[in-house]
This record gives structure tokens, C-alpha cells and sequence, in this order.
């Protein structure tokens, strides 16, 4: 197959645990074609097809060290129209901006136009992540989105430990945590919601945070037999391995297992073949659907190859959509 993907700029990438390297490892070892674009590389013009100016690249060293961008050669670089890969891969990290939106839609055009896009553009756009726990109540603890202060602060009266957040952050990203004494609670809703400008997230503090924030990964509906326990360090609330949390790859509970199904019965059919769920004790806390992480972490400690299941997967998903365009 060709596979393209849509991702940052590949010589940034740390080889020895990103998730999108694992994946284009996993597809050159099975003699996939490997294509990667920016978003920025995309364009349509009005009476052609939706291209690409991609290069061709194959991965040449392995993950256990950071190998500073020069992981890969590039074979050759072209226009390709998107329609003509097997499958197109977006897995631009957030912030999940405008530029981020507009690329969705040039995405879905060329969708429109025969492409395979994983994760679906529209899927990508009606799914952002801090809020699409929002239709599965059954499975998160006493949340409240919001602009209001006085909202968030009655929020806060009930609930007296709280955690605050942006609904567009990433790895951590302004989080905050506001205890029963209240201290700068409204220093925090301020700075968050920019007087009232900016919609934001609060979430009742989760003591099981101790025991970490746990990554589940779904593929295609069904979730990876082991999670990524993200555990904070130290003073740090926050688990996210990018914020200093210990990452410990544990067996699912009963209930982790419930939630990822449950949440990969409703959102795989619609076109979301790699979500990363993240769960602290028994509550659903995120649904991460941009690039989600915590691949090669978890093979690394258990030896159970995440990447050679999403691979298959997505063979799966260019032989269905090939049967498609033949109907």
C-alpha cells in the first residue's frame, strides 16, 4: 500500500517513543510505501483533485534512542493526489486551532474524492477531545463546561476540590488544581476563561490520580489488552508523560475494559479507527482522537505489539474501502 501521513515535521519526531514512528516502522517492515506531508503541503484548486507535495521516506533505525531527525531517507518528493494512496493518516498533534479545523475540510474533500482518511475528517471535527466524554455520562465523575464564573465557581462550592482546564490544551497543558481553600480560584477562572471569553472544562480532583492516568488504546472499537498507567512525580498533579509523569503499563480492570468498549462501540462506526482513552480510577476523562500516544510504551513493557494491530487494521480498512469504490 501507499500511506500517507499528515503529520509534524518528521525530523522532530523522538523515534524512541512517538507513536506515529512506531506505526510507519511497523508498515515499512511489511513493505508498505511510506509517503508524509505537513498540513500546510495540502492544497485543492477548483477543477482538480486535493494534493499533496509529499515525500517519500523509508524508516531506517530503530526506537531505543532519540536519533535527532535522521531516522529516515527520503527517497523522492512529488505531488500526490490523496485520492491516489491507500489510505491518507492524520496525525498532526494538537492544539486542535483553526489551521488544525481547515485541514479537516480539505481532508474530507478529498474523501469526497475517494480517499481513505483515518481518522475520518468529520469524525476528527465532531469529536474534540476534552469534550467528547460529554455523551457518555454513564462513565465520568461531576463535571461542568463553561464560560460563566459564577458557574465554575458554584462548581467548585459543591464539589470544594477541583481540577480546571482549557479545552484545547495538550500533554497537561494548563491544568489547574483548586483545593477546598479556594486559593486563586478566581485568579485561575480568569486566566482560563479570559474574562469570560473562553469556554473551559472543571472536573472534580480524582484522588486515584496517585495510582495514574491511565491510556487506553482502541483500535478499530476494540481496546489494547494493556494500558498506560501515567503516574505524577513528585508534587505534580498531572500524569501526562509530557508534564513528568512515570509511564507503567498495566493489565485493564473489569471497568477500564467496560469503557473502552463501550465508548468503541459508539465511536468506531464513525470512523474513529484509533482512539486513546484516558481513565483515572473508574472515570472517563478524555477521549483522544488527534494522535493518540502511549504505543510504544506499552509494547516496550509488556511485548504485546500495538503497532502490528493498528497496522492490520488499517490493511483492513484499505481492503473495505477498495470492495467499496469496486461497488
Amino acid at each position: 500500500m501507499d500511506l500517507l501521513f499528515v503529520a509534524d515535521p518528521l525530523e522532530r519526531f523522538k523515534t524512541y517513543k512517538d507513536t506515529t514512528f512506531a506505526m510507519m516502522r511497523e508498515a515499512a517492515r511489511r513493505g508498505h510505501r511510506l509517503w508524509a506531508c505537513e498540513p500546510q503541503d495540502i492544497v485543492w484548486v477548483r477543477g482538480t483533485r486535493v494534493v499533496a507535495r509529499a515525500a517519500r521516506c523509508i524508516a531506517i533505525k530503530d526506537a531505543t534512542h532519540d536519533t535527532h531527525g535522521a531516522w529516515f531517507d527520503e527517497l523522492q518528493r512529488r505531488e500526490l493526489a490523496l485520492a491516489d494512496v491507500d489510505i491518507v493518516l492524520m496525525r498532526k498533534d494538537p492544539p486542535f486551532d483553526s489551521e488544525y479545523f481547515y485541514a479537516t475540510h480539505l481532508l474530507q474533500q478529498a474523501a469526497r474524492e475517494g480517499a481513505c482518511v483515518v481518522n475520518a475528517p468529520a469524525a476528527l471535527r465532531d469529536h474534540p477531545e476534552k469534550l467528547a466524554i460529554l455523551e457518555f455520562p454513564q462513565f465520568i465523575g461531576p463535571t461542568i463546561v463553561s464560560r460563566d464564573e459564577a458557574a465554575l465557581r458554584a462548581f467548585h462550592d459543591e464539589h470544594r476540590d477541583i481540577i480546571l482546564k482549557p479545552l484545547d490544551g495538550m500533554g497537561g497543558m494548563g491544568i489547574f488544581r483548586v483545593g477546598p481553600d479556594g486559593l486563586n480560584l478566581g485568579s485561575i477562572i480568569e486566566t482560563l476563561n479570559r474574562n469570560g471569553a473562553v469556554t473551559v472544562m472543571a472536573q472534580k480532583y480524582l484522588t486515584d490520580i496517585v495510582k495514574g492516568d491511565k491510556r487506553i488504546i482502541v483500535i478499530d472499537g476494540e481496546p489494547v489488552p494493556h494500558c498506560l498507567a501515567r503516574i505524577p512525580q513528585g508534587s505534580e498533579i498531572r500524569g501526562n508523560l509530557a508534564a513528568g509523569g512515570k509511564g507503567v503499563a498495566q493489565a485493564l480492570s473489569a471497568r477500564d475494559r467496560e469503557i473502552a468498549e463501550g465508548i468503541g462501540r459508539v465511536l468506531a462506526p464513525r470512523g474513529l479507527l484509533l482512539m486513546g482513552i484516558d481513565v483515572i480510577g473508574d472515570c472517563l476523562t478524555e477521549i483522544n482522537v488527534t494522535s493518540p500516544t502511549g504505543v510504544q510504551e506499552i509494547t516496550q513493557q509488556t511485548g504485546f505489539d500495538v503497532a502490528k494491530v493498528f497496522v492490520d487494521a488499517l490493511e483492513k480498512t484499505a481492503r473495505a474501502s477498495d470492495a467499496g469504490h469496486d461497488a
